[in-house]
This record gives structure tokens, C-alpha cells and sequence, in this order.
């Protein structure tokens, strides 16, 4: 069966790029009929944090990224956090002690660090040989309660080619004599990446790795271990990387941000999905809009492509923009509420012993609402945007009196023109309801329709930008329009 795993560390808020690699593991066994698994890998103990393991199982559930086994939910090869799996590591670490496979390094950092710098000063490649391979494993064990420093490294076979054949990429090859004898564990219950990741592929039956990029230089390292434990080796995929729109290495000054950081801006799930799994993959048409079921249909890793994937928050903000029209306005309602409650324009209502009056009142309330955001549906990029469009709708707006003036407009003009758009009120009134752009229009003429129509749209919204005026009165009714009004006449 197919099956394959994400893995993250919870030491930061799930970002873009590994929300990227999770959703093509996923579509990518949902698309095969196999298993998706969300694994923990806890081993750095200083940096791992609790709150951000919750923040990546959120973030997923949010995204509608849902594993198949997981810390939560379990599964048959549980447990699924590297913490909780110190007696499979151990187990194995000693089998390749055992084997003669696996020894004992009893430099010490600065040793190690010096070594470093002085392979870098004559540009040789940075690898450690280690001079303790050869060591009686009896010596090893007596320096090892003498010494106490000590880490645990992989006996590297020499003259190796490692080949192997990635999904992606094709064929890759590494010689085995510049990967030198890498760390595996720091103690037999303390293991580093490359020996936990070949041990949790192995015990959960991980059949593809799909990762980014970035990992390929591990594949060779974790294939000498997977050969020398016996194990079946996965196929492997590795993803390009994401990069900003000057095709440098995806950063926050691109953009890039947590995706709970996106959640709350106010981008829809979907319209995340959507946008990241075109990250380096595409249909094989023009096509970028795309559902989560016909996403689950068509992806192939064979339309994966190897160069970096651009991400674009313009085309980011036009996607979720799309996303946001399909909504229907009472869905809307509901995704919207907690940005205006955040900034006091609602409060936050609850049914309980509500009575008549106040049913009646709330009502109200929700069919005025339901104007707001059907106006500013169209417009909308984010909803974090939506307050600050909105706000003149539940508070009188403030602005500065040249705000209201038609391009030179001197302040008598001004004075005049509001005195006639409160007249135009006054004729609509009297007229007993007729259409009031009609009034206006008819009042207007062939003259400069900016004269009043720019005074009005500012003095009832108080913003250089907003819906026209008769949409925006339609909302607010004539009788607050036309207080808005009498407030910007009295600035003059």
C-alpha cells in the first residue's frame, strides 16, 4: 500500500513550505488510494515546543489536510512523536554497534569545530573521518565511562557510488567518500535526523518520501543506513523549493508567513489549498482554479516540476479574492463576524434568554449586516481588510473638510454643493419615495456630476475609496445619509 508521511519538528509555527510538502504527501496518497501519516519529530528537546505541535495540528485540520494516523488519532505503528519511540532507536543503534557498523567519536566540539575551519581555509570539502573507526569495540566502550563526551557515528563504507532514482529528478548519485562518517545519535537513546527518519520510515511502512529539496543531500546518508539495517528502501521525491518573486529563497520580506499568520489575515482555507498545491505542481493546463476533490484527481508527482516554485501574493490575494465571491453571503457572515468583533464595530451576541425585543432588534442587526457584506463582497481581497472598509457603516466617520472638495473646489462651492444635495433630499422626500439616484441625476443635469456626487460619496463614508454613494445609502438609509450630511456641511 502506499503510504506517506509528513513529519515537521515542532520547534516553529507551520509555515508555508512545510504546509506545501504535507498537502503533495497528501494529495498524493489520497490521489493512490493509500495513507497519509503526520508524524512528530520531538528528538531536540531544547527547541521542541508543545504549543507548536498544536499550531501544526491545527493548521492542518484548517487547511483540510487530515492525516489518516497522527499523535492524535493514533494509528497501527503508534507512537507517531519521536519522543515516545526511544526503545525502537535504541534497538537499532546497537544492532549497528553489534555489526561493527555504527562506533564511538570522542572528539570534542572544538576539535571538530577547528577541523571544520581548517578543511574551509584550504576549500576542501567539510567532512569528518574519524580516526576512533578503527578503534576495538571493548576500548570504546572502557574510553566511553572514562570520557563521557562522546557521540555516535555511522562507519561510512569508502569508495561507495550511491545511486538512486528520484521520482522528480531522476537518476542522482553521491560518492560515499565526501559524506565522511555523519553523527547518528548523540547517545543509543538519543538519536539525531538521518538514523530516526530511516527508523520511523521503516517501523511505520513509509513506501514514498516526498520532501523538499533541501533534503537531498541527506538521501544518501539515511540509504547507507537503510542497507545497513536491512531495510526496504521508500522511493523518494524531493520538491523545489519556494522562492519569492525575485526567485531568491522564499523569506518573510516576500511574504511568507505562518499559516496561522494567513488564517488570521483573513485567506479562506480553500483558497490556500488551492494556491500551494500550485507551488511547483500544475494540472498540465492554464487552469489555476481547482477544487479539493478535482486536486485529488488529477496530481502526479510525474507534473511536479524541478525548478523553484514562485510564490506570488498577488496572485495569492486574487485567488482568495475569487474564493471569497463563491462564499454566499451568510457564509460570509460567519467568517467576517470575529474581524469586526476584533475591532469593536460588533459585539459578540449570545442566543441565551434572549428576549422579544432583543430578538427583534438582532434581526435587524443581521439584515443590515448582510448589506455590508454583500456591497463589499465583490472587493474583497481578505478579510482582515473588511473592517477598515466597513467601519463608517456602524460609527460616523471622521475626516478633514478636503476630503469632501471636487477637485479645486473653494470652500463656498463646497458649501453650495452640500446645500443642494440636502435640498435633493428634501425633493426626494417630498416626492414620496421615488428613486433617488433618478433625483439626483435629474437635479444634476448635463453639469459636472462630481460636483455633488464626490461631497456626497465622502461625506457619508469619510474615505477617499468606498462604493458609490446610492449604494452605500441603500445600506445606511436616507434619514442617516442625510444626517451625514447636515455633519459635513457644518465643517464649512
Amino acid at each position: 500500500m502506499i503510504r506517506t508521511r509528513y513529519a515537521p519538528s515542532p520547534t516553529g509555527a507551520l509555515n508555508v513550505g512545510g504546509a506545501r510538502t504535507a498537502l503533495f504527501n497528501y494529495l498524493f496518497a489520497r490521489q493512490q488510494g493509500g495513507k497519509f501519516v503526520l508524524r512528530i519529530e520531538d528528538t531536540d528537546l531544547e527547541r521542541s515546543d508543545k504549543k507548536y505541535e498544536k499550531d501544526i495540528f491545527e493548521s492542518l485540520r484548517w487547511l483540510g489536510i487530515e492525516a489518516d494516523e497522527s499523535p492524535e488519532q493514533g494509528g497501527s505503528y503508534a507512537p507517531y512523536r519521536q519522543s515516545e519511540r526511544t526503545p525502537i532507536y535504541q534497538k537499532y543503534i546497537e544492532k549497528l554497534l553489534g555489526d561493527g557498523l555504527a562506533f564511538y567519536c570522542f572528539h570534542s566540539e572544538t576539535e571538530l569545530e577547528n577541523e571544520k575551519n581548517e578543511l574551509m581555509s584550504v576549500k576542501k570539502p567539510v567532512l569528518h573521518l574519524c580516526e576512533y573507526r578503527s578503534m576495538d569495540p571493548k576500548e570504546a566502550e572502557i574510553l566511553k565511562d572514562a570520557k563521557r563526551e562522546y557521540i555516535l557515528r555511522f562507519k561510512t563504507p569508502l569508495g561507495r557510488k550511491i545511486v538512486f532514482q528520484d521520482l522528480i529528478r531522476g537518476e542522482l548519485s553521491f560518492e560515499s567518500d565526501l559524506l565522511g562518517d555523519f553523527s547518528i545519535a548523540k547517545r543509543p537513546d538519543l538519536p539525531l535526523y538521518n538514523f530516526a527518519v530511516v527508523a520511523d520510515d521503516e517501523t511505520m511502512k513509509i513506501s514514498h518520501v516526498i520532501r523538499g529539496e533541501d533534503h537531498i543531500s541527506n538521501t544518501p546518508k539515511q540509504i547507507l543506513l537503510i542497507e545497513a539495517l536491512g531495510f526496504q528502501t521508500p522511493q523518494y521525491a524531493h520538491l523545489p523549493l519556494i522562492l519569492g518573486t525575485d526567485r531568491s529563497k522564499l523569506s518573510k520580506r516576500h511574504g511568507a508567513a505562518g499559516v496561522s499568520e494567513y488564517r488570521a489575515e483573513g485567506y479562506l482555507s480553500d483558497a490556500l489549498f488551492n494556491f500551494m498545491a500550485l507551488l511547483g505542481w500544475s494540472p498540465g493546463n492554464d487552469r489555476e482554479i481547482l477544487s479539493q476533490e478535482e486536486l485529488i484527481r488529477e496530481f502526479s508527482l510525474e507534473r511536479v516540476q524541478k525548478s523553484g516554485a514562485i510564490f506570488d501574493t498577488t496572485k495569492l490575494e486574487w485567488m482568495n479574492g475569487y474564493y471569497i465571491r463563491q462564499k454566499s453571503v451568510k457564509e460570509l457572515i460567519k467568517l467576517c463576524t470575529p474581524f469586526l468583533e476584533e475591532v469593536g464595530l460588533m459585539k459578540a451576541q449570545s442566543a441565551r434568554f434572549a428576549s422579544e425585543a432583543r430578538r427583534v432588534k438582532r434581526k435587524a442587526q443581521k439584515e443590515y449586516l448582510e448589506k455590508i457584506i454583500a456591497l463589499e463582497q465583490p472587493r474583497l481581497k481578505k478579510l482582515s481588510e473588511l473592517p477598515e472598509r466597513v467601519d463608517y457603516f456602524f460609527r460616523a466617520p471622521k475626516y478633514e473638510k478636503d476630503l469632501l472638495r471636487w477637485k479645486d473646489m473653494s470652500d463656498e462651492e463646497l458649501r453650495i454643493a452640500l446645500q443642494e444635495i440636502l435640498l435633493i433630499f428634501k425633493d426626494y422626500a417630498k416626492a414620496g419615495g421615488s428613486e433617488l439616484e433618478k433625483t439626483f441625476f435629474s437635479k444634476i443635469g448635463s453639469g459636472d456630476k462630481g460636483r455633488l456626487l464626490w461631497p456626497l460619496r465622502a461625506a457619508l463614508s469619510g474615505k477617499k475609496a468606498s462604493p458609490g454613494p446610492f449604494e452605500i445609502i441603500a445600506v445606511l438609509g436616507v434619514e442617516e445619509a442625510q444626517k451625514r450630511v447636515k455633519t459635513a456641511s457644518a465643517l464649512l
